[in-house]
């Protein structure tokens, strides 16, 4: 049999800064930025994809960093660059670093705010939630914040203002955060209860306890969703189709919910785990196609 080939240093730096994950992270930026345009600016747009991208990289390199010997025992993360001895420390501390550096140079210059949450965003990703992790469910909520972010910083870039309108893109991320973490965290729970990962609700483990929490919680994204259109009727943010829409999806995000509190099963969790992928950006497309 031919031995395996290691990945090469490319894919490797790929896996320390989560690529594919990064995408879904700056396509919800680029959607907040789209909500808050009057005219596209392609220069606007490129500084706000590439300062988000290597922002988002950066988060998870120094993560991976600072979780190396749990990533070492988990099934899941063993083979990750740090762990295996593929990548440095050192490495992957420079890579992150100037990742974060760039990433940040580009959102100043949109606009300071928008460089200020950046910053917000990582920092509480690796640096609270990442060891919050190890001693408290709480670490969802708190991940939840820095997750939540990117629609915001997206429309701050093009606006340069807070306000209730990024608010209510937050709050929408915000609240999707609870079942696609706890979805994950469901998968994975084998793997989070060797190093002591304190990830589903309450530390119920996979009970029915858990699994009505995540329910409600993805009932809580309806009305999440509604805040765009909710907003004073001189300056609502979208109109009817998106209300219509929004409701929908959620609906059926929710069917999924259901079933995994009804069967507890790892195949409904999976199943919850990809609609809640498939939810968050259909529901922010719809947004950005209404108010056009």
């Amino acid at each position: 049999m031919a031995q395996e080939k290691n990945p090469s240093f490319l894919k490797d730096i790929g896996t320390l800064f989560k690529v594919r994950l990064g995408f879904f992270v700056v396509l919800s930026a680029v959607l907040g930025w789209f909500m808050g345009i009057d005219t596209i600016d392609i220069k606007s747009l490129l500084l706000l994809a590439i300062g988000g991208y290597l922002l988002t990289g950066a988060s998870n390199g120094l993560n991976q960093i600072i979780e190396i010997d749990n990533d070492a025992i988990m099934t899941r993360t063993k083979n990750r660059p740090l762990p295996t001895g593929r990548m440095s420390v050192k490495t992957a501390l420079i890579l992150s670093i100037s990742a974060a550096v760039v990433g940040i140079t580009c959102l100043g210059i949109l606009n300071n705010i928008a460089a200020i949450l950046g910053v917000i965003a990582l920092v509480l990703y690796a640096f609270l939630y990442t060891p919050l992790k190890s001693r408290s469910a709480l670490c969802v909520f708190v991940g939840a914040i820095p997750g939540a972010l990117p629609p915001m910083i997206g429309y701050v870039a093009a606006t340069g203002e807070l306000g209730i309108e990024p608010g209510t893109l937050f709050a929408v991320q915000f609240m999707w955060q609870f079942p696609h973490f706890w979805a994950i965290a469901w998968l994975a729970h084998e793997d989070y209860s060797k190093v002591g990962y304190k990830m589903l609700p309450f530390n119920a483990g996979l009970s029915d306890r858990s699994a009505s929490l995540i329910l409600l919680y993805t009932l809580f994204c309806i009305p999440a969703s509604l805040l765009p259109w909710a907003l004073p009727n001189d300056s609502p943010m979208v109109g009817n189709i998106a209300l219509a829409v929004v409701v929908f999806a959620g609906l059926g995000f929710s069917w999924y919910a259901w079933r995994l509190s009804i069967t507890l099963d790892r195949v409904d969790a999976r199943k919850l785990m990809f609609a809640s992928f498939a939810y968050l950006p259909l529901v922010q497309i719809i947004y950005v196609l209404d108010k056009i």
